[in-house]
């Protein structure tokens, strides 16, 4: 593997991570590309944080929704918070490592 994908999947485990932990599960994506240069030192252009957060999608991970061309939210699916908490897997994304 390599480290450019290394780092593509922990982006995306950091990502759900992020929503699990939040009030109603959800943000825009400005606010997680903001979170993942400042919490997480993935520094991501406009373009690569709308592409993480649509391969989620595609996973079924998380729901997009477009409140104009500027504004996309971001909400965690059940399928998502499973794997933000380890109880399921999905290859592409970081396994989170035990608690404690």
């Amino acid at each position: 593997m390599s480290f450019a994908q290394v780092l593509l999947e922990d982006q995306r485990l950091f990502v759900l991570r992020l929503l699990d932990e939040l009030p109603g599960y959800s943000t825009n994506v400005s606010a997680l590309q903001s979170a993942l240069d400042m919490n997480a030192g993935h520094r991501l252009s406009r373009d690569a944080a709308l592409a993480l957060v649509d391969w989620l999608a595609e996973m079924g991970l998380v729901t997009i929704e477009s409140l104009d061309t500027r504004i996309r939210v971001v909400t965690l699916t059940h399928r998502g918070s499973d794997v933000a908490q380890g109880r399921a897997h999905v290859t592409g994304v970081k396994r989170p490592r035990p608690e404690g």
